[in-house]
């Protein structure tokens, strides 16, 4: 008998030990060789466990138990063969079709057989909502359950009037790691966080005369979040210490712009990162959140997706958001906060009109960021989503690039 076991493989040089989140086969169960069988949380990440045989498996370890890296928990027996296909039932002889009565009515067609069964990606996203199947009407071929009808369906409400019950679920590491980490901010930099207010006018007319043929030039959305990475990315340039970081008693300065774009995912807060985001374009910034956002919610984010960011952007705005205070990733030492965008009377010329205005807020480590920098940066990031057109210029005034001053 041909026994594989199946090892917990190393996440990372810094992750000692992951837990079993959760179990995608039953014990006993026939798997193929590189079929996924375990997803796995890290501090980091959730990973998934593949099949090293085809066999039976066998599982060693349960469901939320913290094992060490390298640890035996589940064995895979290869001498057993798969099972034996079912045989198709044979079709029905033609005649009896035949033999129905033309005044017979039209029989309802059956319900296909994928009515109400989730896709995989669909299926985890209501298994972490802890929504039902049968609650989501699936919009997909044959009332199939999609990804997007799974991130749209919302739990029913099960407290009961009156109820004064509660329940207890175990964190994961994943979501105990974040605490950790925004606790030791808070305890070991100097946060500060300063405010401006940025016009939006000029960003939603560019959206609106040219979204169509962006979506048809480059098959993505033309949405806010590009225009803030290339924004930031020119008042990154300008201000160096704020894509800066501390490593011990020496100050490390970055020479490119490692964007990190905070997405909230089930199973806690992911920054996947827009590696050297000043060289790119509106369409590859898009293109790649829209990718990296996608993974985050799926949890198939890599570490190295996750790792080497120089600064981030959190957009609260999705949720309603109108202004926070939002935290540093470190070992960064700055975080530029989104929110809402609502019309408010501006003066402009003396005279009061209604705009789009958006509050941002920039928290930073005053340890390496001072106060003239860090309102620098952020008048910056001001100048250029009110007038994109600087974009353009490399940040600076188009006039006077023209003029050559």
């Amino acid at each position: 008998m041909a026994v594989v076991e199946m090892k917990v493989p190393s996440p990372g040089e810094s992750i000692t030990e992951v837990q079993i989140a959760r179990w995608l086969k039953k014990d006993g169960d026939y798997v193929e060789k590189d079929e996924e069988i375990s997803e796995i949380d890290s501090d980091k990440a959730t990973l998934t466990l593949n099949a090293e045989a085809s066999g039976q498996i066998r599982i060693l370890v349960a469901e939320g138990e913290t094992v060490p890296v390298g640890k035996v928990v589940c064995s895979i027996d290869s001498s057993v063969a798969a099972p034996a296909a079912k045989p198709k039932a044979e079709p029905k002889a033609a005649q009896a079709v035949a033999a129905v009565p033309a005044t017979t009515p039209a029989a309802k067609p059956a319900k296909a057989a994928a009515a109400g069964i989730p896709s995989p990606a669909a299926d985890k996203i209501l298994r972490e909502k802890g929504v039902q199947a049968a609650q989501v009407n699936g919009s997909g071929p044959g009332g199939r359950i999609t990804k997007a009808d799974a991130l749209a369906a919302t739990p029913a409400p099960s407290r009961k009037p009156g109820s004064r019950e509660e329940r207890r679920e175990k964190m994961s590491m994943l979501r105990k790691r974040v605490a950790e980490r925004l606790v030791a901010v808070k305890q070991e930099t100097a946060m500060l966080t300063t405010f401006n207010e940025v016009d939006m006018s000029a960003i939603m007319a560019i959206r609106k005369q040219y979204k169509d043929t962006f979506k048809e030039t480059h098959g993505v959305n033309l949405g806010f979040m590009s225009f803030f990475t290339k924004a930031v990315c020119e008042a990154l340039a300008a201000f160096p210490a704020v894509n800066a970081r501390i490593d011990g008693s020496e100050l490390v300065y970055n020479d490119y712009c490692d964007i990190g774009i905070a997405v909230s995912a089930p199973k806690g807060l992911m920054v996947p990162v827009i590696r050297n985001a000043e060289s790119l374009s509106l369409a590859e910034i898009e293109s790649t959140i829209l990718e990296l956002a996608g993974r985050a919610r799926e949890g198939k984010l890599s570490l190295e997706e996750m790792t080497g960011g120089t600064f981030t952007i959190t957009n609260g705005g999705v949720f309603g958001s109108m202004l926070s205070t939002p935290i540093i990733n470190p070992p960064q030492s700055a975080i530029l906060g989104m929110h809402n965008i609502v019309e408010r009377p501006v003066a402009v010329q003396g005279k009061v009109e209604i705009r789009p205005v958006m509050y941002v807020a920039l928290s930073y480590d005053h340890r390496i960021i001072d106060g003239r920098e860090s309102v620098g940066f952020l008048v910056k990031v001001k100048q250029q989503l009110e007038d994109p057109i600087r974009m353009l210029f490399g940040g600076g005034d188009p006039m006077r690039s023209l003029l050559g001053l």
